[in-house]
């Protein structure tokens, strides 16, 4: 009987040992880690988001919080509330199409720690490295979980508002609030954001050199808040600029396509900027 118990016990540890951060493994391009945000498919569910970052040309993904995950699953949505079948179905089919899942966010992260390592500890069981959020009022929490869990944190931008309370499109202000703190904290540099602010991506990631954690990837076709997305190359924020920048600070995070137009049939778009990707940044590893 003492046997079995410490059979069982052993069991339930094992059970409880996380899963091998995917931004250590999963493919990289020059580098970085190319990866699609499922918010680009937002129209879909999280098993279709996954099926279209495979035709895209795509090998790993963020996930989107709050996504359904698919009509066979009536209910399910991505998150630390999905039950163990609903994250096997997810896992699934993340290895029929030889995705990983890198990323996660942007997601809100409690001040509370006992609900924030419910998040932590969900997205450590799929492997997941790096968590995007908005949530600076819970700057301490957050850098108790990046110790506990080793994942990386990335505050992410939103255009520039008029409510002055809102300072997140500023690198400066996310500097700021990464002062002090724990290095696996920094930006989910959004620089498509960025650009909607009035802020040149290259100048916002200069000033953030050593705290980029991750970067969602846009390029706009004009310099004004009501800028919408183009394929990489085609329009005014100099993606290569910003890749060479990325390249210059020996970036190891996340780069996600994250693509805001013809969102019903972004797909042959999506594949122009990961193809974009891969042709630019071929033969630049370090």
């Amino acid at each position: 009987m003492s046997n079995f118990r410490c059979l069982a016990s052993l069991s339930a540890v094992l059970c409880l040992i996380p899963a091998y951060s995917q931004i250590e493994t999963a493919p990289r391009t020059g580098g970085m880690l190319l990866s699609v945000q499922a918010w680009t498919f937002t129209e879909f569910s999280t098993m279709e988001a996954i099926e279209k970052v495979a035709a895209a040309g795509g090998h790993n993904i963020e996930l989107f919080p709050g996504q359904a995950l698919g009509k066979d699953y009536p209910g399910a949505h991505v998150g630390p509330g999905m039950d163990a079948t609903a994250t096997d179905a997810l896992k699934k089919q993340l290895a029929k199409y030889d995705v990983s899942v890198v990323a996660y966010g942007v997601a809100g992260i409690d001040k509370n720690e006992a609900e924030a390592r419910k998040l932590f500890a969900w997205a450590k069981s799929l492997g997941i490295g790096i968590i995007n959020t908005e949530s600076t009022e819970a700057i301490d929490t957050i850098d108790k979980m990046v110790k506990e869990f080793d994942i990386r944190v990335g505050f992410h931008d939103h255009p520039k508002t008029n409510n002055p309370n809102y300072k997140m499109w500023d690198p400066n202000y996310v500097l700021a609030v990464c002062k002090n703190h724990d290095a696996r904290i920094g930006s989910c540099a959004d620089t498509g954001h960025w650009v909607r602010s009035g802020i040149k991506p290259i100048d916002a990631l200069r000033i953030l050199k050593g705290r980029i954690m991750s970067c969602h990837l846009k390029d706009l076709n004009e310099f004004t808040p009501n800028g919408h997305d183009v394929p990489y190359g085609s329009g005014v924020s100099d993606v290569k600029a910003i890749l060479d920048e990325l390249h210059r600070q020996k970036f190891r995070g996340t780069v996600s396509v994250e693509y805001e137009y013809h969102m019903d049939n972004s797909l042959p778009e999506v594949a122009q900027c990961v193809g974009f990707m891969k042709g630019y940044l071929a033969g630049k590893g370090y």
